[in-house]
C-alpha cells in the first residue's frame, strides 16, 4: 500500500462521519422543503432544473465534490494561507460594493451569466480562519490589549466592508463570533455590556410615546435599570458591601425625594433627576477610588457613563443610521407600529402558515400558504414557514432537533481538539451556525426583526449552501488530523 492509500485510508477513519451524516440530512431535506414551497405542478419531478428545488440539487451535488475537495487538501494548508485568504477576501467584498449590480438595495452579488455568487457567505469561513490563525501565534492571549485590538480588528473589518455593499443582515452575523472571543478568554463583562446595550435599546424605542417626569417612559425605564446595575456591579463585580450599600440607600433617598416634591405639586425634571442622581454618585465612587479596588470602580463608573451615552445616541442611531425600511421592521417587530400590508406581512403571513401547520401539520405538498403563495422569500428566508406548516409542530420541532444535535456535535469537535487554531476555528464554525438558526427562526415567528438570514443548507441558494460547506468541511478535515497537532 502506498503512503497516499494509507494517508486517504487514515483520513476515512478519522473524518466525523456523525457530522456528515447530520449535513446530507439537513442538505436533502432543505432541498425537499425548497420543492414543497414552490411546487405548483405536483407531477413534476423535484429534480426537474425547471424548479428551484432541482437547482438546489445541483448546487448539492457540487457541495459534495467541494467538501470531498476540501477534506482532500492537507490540513496545514489552511493555516498556513489563513491570512492571505483573508486578505483576498476583504478586497473582494470592497471591490463588490463598487462592481456589483444593485439587486433589491443591496450590492453583495457578482454575476457570472446565469449565476450569482455572495462573496460576503465565502468571507465567513476567510474571517474564521485568519481569527484561529491569531489565536494560535505563540503566547497569544486576550488579556492584552493590542491583541484584543487586532482580534476585534479581524472581526470587524468584513462587517464594514458588508455594510458598504448594504448587506446588513450579513453583517450582523460576524457578531456572533464574540462569543468565541468569550471562550478564549474575553471578560464576561463584554457580554453582559452588550446584552445592557439591547436591554436600552429595545426598551427605549418600544416605550418613547408615553412621556413621565418630561422624559419618555423608555428613558426613564432605562435609567433606573441603570441604576439598578451600577449597585449590582458594585456589591457583585466590585465585592463592595459597603459601596453597593451606600449607592443604594441614596438612589433610594433620592427617589423618595423625587415622588414627595411630585406629590406636593413641586414639577421635576426627568433628565435633571437621573443626571444629579447618577453624577453624585460617580462623584462618590471618585472619592471611594482612594479606600478600595480602584480598576473595577473605574470600569464601573464607565459602564454609568457609557450607558448615558448610549442612551442618548440610540434616538439618533435609529434615525440616521439605519434605512426606513430597516426601522419599520424594528418597530412592527417590537409592537410599536402595526403595518400588516408592508413591513408586517411577510411576519403575518408566516405565523399564520406555521399556525394552520397545528401539531402534526397539514402534510408533504398540502400547504394551502405555501401553494397560493402568501408568503414572500418562502424558498429563501421563509422556508421555515413551510416546515411548520406541512410538518406541524413535530416536523418543525424534528428540525430544530437535527440542528442544534449539529451544533453541539460541533461544540463536542471544537473542544477535543489538541491545537488553538483547530478549537477557534471550531467555535466559530457553531457560533456562526447559532446566529443563523437562532435569527431566522426568530424572524419567521416574528421574534426578531426581518433582515434576510437565510436558514443554514435549507434555504434556497448556492451561495449560502457552499459557503457553510466550507466552514464545515475545513473544520472536519482539520479535525481528522487532530492527533497529528497534538504530537507537534
Amino acid at each position: 500500500m502506498t503512503a497516499a492509500d494509507r494517508e486517504n485510508t487514515s483520513l476515512l477513519k478519522e473524518v466525523d462521519w456523525v457530522t456528515i451524516l447530520l449535513y446530507l440530512l439537513l442538505v436533502v431535506a432543505g432541498a425537499v422543503s425548497i420543492y414543497a414551497a414552490t411546487n405548483q405542478d405536483d407531477v413534476v419531478s423535484m429534480f426537474s432544473m425547471d424548479q428551484y428545488s432541482g437547482k438546489q440539487f445541483l448546487w448539492i451535488g457540487l457541495s459534495f465534490v467541494i467538501g470531498l475537495a476540501l477534506l482532500l487538501i492537507d490540513r496545514r494548508i489552511y493555516e498556513a494561507y489563513a491570512y492571505p485568504t483573508y486578505g483576498l477576501i476583504i478586497i473582494l467584498l470592497i471591490v463588490t460594493a463598487f462592481i456589483a449590480p444593485d439587486i433589491k438595495g443591496s450590492r453583495s452579488w457578482l454575476t457570472f451569466g446565469p449565476v450569482s455568487l455572495q462573496p460576503a457567505e465565502f468571507a465567513k469561513a476567510a474571517t474564521a480562519l485568519a481569527l484561529a490563525k491569531l489565536f494560535s501565534t505563540y503566547g497569544f492571549s486576550l488579556n492584552n490589549h493590542r491583541n484584543l485590538a487586532i482580534a476585534l480588528g479581524i472581526v470587524i473589518a468584513p462587517i464594514l466592508c458588508i455594510l458598504l455593499e448594504r448587506e446588513t443582515g450579513t453583517a450582523l452575523v460576524f457578531t456572533s463570533l464574540v462569543f468565541v472571543l468569550y471562550r478564549e478568554g474575553l471578560s464576561g463583562f463584554v457580554l453582559f455590556a452588550v446584552l445592557c446595550a439591547v436591554v436600552y435599546f429595545v426598551v427605549m424605542l418600544k416605550f418613547a410615546a408615553v412621556i413621565i417626569m418630561g422624559i419618555p417612559l423608555g428613558t426613564f425605564i432605562s435609567f433606573i435599570f441603570c441604576m439598578t446595575v451600577i449597585v449590582g456591579m458594585l456589591l457583585f463585580y466590585c465585592r463592595s458591601l459597603v459601596l453597593g450599600r451606600n449607592v443604594l440607600i441614596g438612589y433610594v433617598a433620592a427617589g423618595a425625594t423625587a415622588a414627595l416634591l411630585i406629590h406636593l405639586g413641586v414639577p421635576v425634571n426627568g433628565y435633571a433627576f437621573f443626571f444629579t442622581v447618577i453624577g453624585l454618585s460617580i462623584l462618590y465612587l471618585l472619592w471611594a477610588m482612594l479606600h478600595d479596588d480602584m480598576r473595577k470602580v473605574i470600569i464601573t463608573m464607565c459602564f454609568a457613563g457609557v450607558s448615558i451615552l448610549f442612551m442618548f445616541t440610540t434616538d439618533f442611531a435609529f434615525n440616521h443610521m439605519l434605512q426606513p425600511h430597516q426601522q419599520q421592521r424594528i418597530k412592527v417587530t417590537l409592537g410599536i407600529e402595526e403595518d400588516p400590508m408592508g413591513a408586517g406581512y411577510n411576519v403575518k403571513q408566516s405565523k399564520i402558515a406555521i399556525g394552520s401547520g397545528g401539531l402534526t401539520g397539514k402534510g408533504f405538498l398540502n400547504g394551502t400558504q405555501t401553494k397560493l403563495k402568501y408568503v414572500p422569500e418562502q424558498h429563501t428566508d421563509f422556508i421555515f414557514c413551510t416546515i411548520g406548516e406541512e410538518q406541524g409542530f413535530v416536523g418543525s420541532t424534528a428540525v430544530l432537533l437535527v440542528y442544534l444535535a449539529l451544533i453541539w456535535r460541533i461544540i463536542m469537535l471544537a473542544e477535543r481538539q489538541h491545537s488553538t487554531f483547530s478549537r477557534v476555528y471550531a467555535y466559530c464554525v457553531a457560533s456562526y451556525l447559532s446566529f443563523h438558526l437562532a435569527v431566522n427562526v426568530g424572524m419567521v415567528l416574528g421574534l426578531c426583526p426581518v433582515i434576510g438570514i437565510p436558514l443554514p443548507f435549507f434555504s434556497y441558494g448556492g451561495s449560502s449552501l457552499w459557503g457553510f460547506t466550507f466552514l464545515l468541511f475545513i473544520l472536519l478535515r482539520i479535525d481528522a488530523d487532530r492527533s497529528a497537532y497534538g504530537s507537534w
